[in-house]
């Protein structure tokens, strides 16, 4: 039969009538698919490719979606969907109305649980594998996590839970990094495969039930004999740690030979109790550029094949800006210390821990820890700035409260993708954190307009030393307006009149204040006098506002975050505490929803936070109260 064997995949159970030499054309043939629709749709490129074979030798061992198998992360997921019925919808990775960048229940029954946050997949996998437990259900779970969501306390809790109950978890680890199995071979390999396998076991379990029937003695002669299976496995591999949590161990094995993760899984199906099987890949497998670059080439935009060059649109990002603008002031000043949680590229942070690598920390996917981390730098009398994107900590809100907050560190948080961030979806929208972050006391919150206003409002965080302080900007290129040469010092809680109006006011913060402009100065020219109000804090929030809200008579609020608890909230309440009632006040926002996937600039457009949606608000509002009138 000629013809891609892809083509004639459309679940798993196709998998199973494959030769191995079939699987291998198979691998290779997704390859080149996944590459095709990254390098016109954006994605995570390089852990998919690295995890191709073992989306494969799972499906072919196991029987989904009876077994439940959960992807961590969701990066390396790529091949698992186009193996589970959504080859003919690849095309429409992380298209509005396509199919999403992560796995997601509501997609495919194949997509047993919801990720794109790290680390959540053994806790997950061992509630799911608890619960088949007390329906006397005997199908198995498997969780697939790769080496860098290891470095969260949250996998280790859930590992810890796991050996402790003993319950049927099957954890495959994708050591993508080489960062575990550097210095491990083939003995052990050879060694872990042969003592997993089912005629070794069964020799073994009877072995026990002889030494321990022995009167007397048997329960201690098992003990000694144990002791020493574990010494020669933590001699020969790298999993002394996880026998220590209980976990039996399998590994390492060679993650792109499929005749090897097919004789490992299939041990590791037939074994009781909790099972890590650690896998070895290369990240990027298959694609020059990627194989060179991973970091580059994790979460990446449409690129050249042939050249491997992204597409990327002229002028620098706020992350650009904000990396620049932290070098230029830990230049002048060495209390500076930068932090960020396994993202020091996406963060800007890359040339500052080149050039100041004392003073910089990539502490892993830890947020929790990064933030108190800076907390104890801060006690210390050093500036801590911890640079993580709006939806990732959200995973230190107990930290920043208690550790911060309530003793008053000044902790600067650069929060980057604050707001809408495009084709990644609910799962990274940074859409609530001026809600979750001004409803902590002793928090200054704010918001720039653009690039320019954020290196002023970095500079002003750190020049501060009484309070922590939080700068939310978006993901994206700025505005590209001119920078000034001098950093300014803005007043803490201070707004700003950009257009004097009569008719309407509106109140803007962040990104959606020069939408805002643009929006006034279309009404203008249908005779609509609209004053523009660039509040920039959150919290503090500038009592002026209120009596500009007055005077005119009515207003708008506009922001890039849900609509519960944001920026017009936080105005509404100004106005009932300052008692003014007389004023018909509108919120435009995020609605109280899950924002799906989809390019920026449509989403806002689709929510009603670009220039037009706007324009139709103010005229709404204006044309209601000549209505009533």
């Amino acid at each position: 039969m000629k013809g891609r064997i892809l083509d004639r995949i459309n679940s798993p159970s196709d998998l199973k009538s494959l030769s191995l030499s079939d699987l291998q054309i198979l691998a290779g043939e997704i390859r080149e698919e996944i590459i095709k629709t990254v390098s016109e749709r954006g994605g995570h490129l390089a852990s998919s490719l690295g995890a191709v074979e073992i989306a494969l030798a799972v499906h072919y061992v196991f029987d989904a979606p009876k077994d439940k198998i959960i992807w961590d992360v969701g990066h390396q997921a790529y091949a698992h969907k186009l193996i589970t019925g959504r080859r003919d919808k690849f095309h429409t990775l992380r298209t509005y109305g396509g199919i999403s960048g992560f796995p997601k229940r509501d997609e495919s029954p194949y997509d047993t649980f919801g990720t794109g946050h790290s680390s959540t997949s053994i806790s997950a996998g061992l509630g799911i594998s608890t619960a088949k437990a007390l329906k006397g259900e005997k199908d198995k779970v498997i969780a697939i996590i790769g080496d860098g969501a290891m470095t969260a306390g949250m996998a280790f809790e859930g590992l810890n839970q796991a050996g402790h109950t003993e319950k049927d978890l099957i954890v495959i680890l994708n050591d993508n990094e080489m960062s575990i199995s550097k210095n491990v071979g083939a003995l052990s390999s050879f060694l872990s495969r042969k003592i997993t396998g089912r005629r070794f076991m069964t020799v073994r379990k009877a072995l026990k039930e002889f030494i321990k029937s022995i009167p007397g003695v048997g329960e201690d002669i098992w003990k000694i004999l144990k002791k020493g299976e574990e010494s020669i496995i933590a001699f020969l591999t790298p999993g002394m740690l996880f026998e220590a949590l209980k976990f039996r161990y399998i590994g390492p094995i060679d993650g792109h030979r499929l005749d090897r993760l097919i004789e490992a899984f299939t041990n590791a199906k037939y074994l009781e109790g909790p099972v890590l099987v650690h896998v070895y890949t290369k990240k990027g497998k298959g694609y020059k550029p990627a194989e060179e670059n991973p970091s580059k080439y994790h979460g990446v935009g449409p690129f050249d094949i042939k050249t491997g060059e992204i597409k990327k649109s002229s002028g620098k990002t706020y992350t650009e800006i904000f990396g620049e603008t932290i070098v230029d002031l830990a230049r002048k000043d060495p209390r500076i210390y930068a932090i960020t949680a396994a993202m020091p590229d996406g963060t800007g942070l890359v040339k500052f821990s080149k050039e100041f690598p004392s003073r910089f920390s990539d502490v892993g996917i830890a947020e929790q820890h990064a933030v108190t981390f800076a907390a104890g730098l801060a006690t210390e009398g050093f500036r801590p700035v911890v640079a993580i994107y709006s939806t990732f900590l959200q995973r230190a809100f107990d930290q920043i409260i208690h550790d911060v907050c309530l003793q008053k560190l000044p902790v600067v948080f650069a929060i980057d993708r604050g707001g809408i961030v495009g084709e990644d979806g609910p799962t990274h929208h940074g859409t609530f954190d001026l809600s979750y972050l001004r409803l902590i006391p002793n928090i200054i919150v704010c918001a720039p307009k653009d690039e320019n206003e954020l290196r002023h409002l970095l500079y002003t965080a750190l020049k501060q030393e009484k309070y922590p302080m939080a700068i939310r900007y978006p993901r994206g290129k700025g505005v590209g307006v001119e920078l000034d040469e001098e950093y300014k010092e803005i007043p803490i809680g201070k707004a700003e009149i950009i257009k004097e109006g009569t008719d309407i006011a509106i109140l803007a913060i962040g990104s959606t204040v020069w939408p805002s402009y643009w929006a006034a100065e279309e009404l203008e020219k249908e005779g609509i006098s609209v004053c523009v109000v660039n509040c920039r804090f959150v919290k503090p929030i500038d009592k002026e506002i209120a009596w500009i809200v007055k005077d005119i008579g009515k207003a708008i609020t506009v922001e890039e975050n849900t609509i519960h608890g944001g920026f017009g909230s936080a105005v509404l309440e100004l106005l009932n505490d300052m008692g003014i009632r007389d004023v018909k006040v509108k919120r435009i926002g995020l609605p109280d929803i899950f924002i799906e996937h989809g390019p920026a600039d449509f989403l806002r457009k689709k929510y009603g936070i670009d220039k037009d949606g706007i324009i139709k608000q103010v005229k709404a509002l204006l044309y209601e109260e000549k209505d009533k009138n």
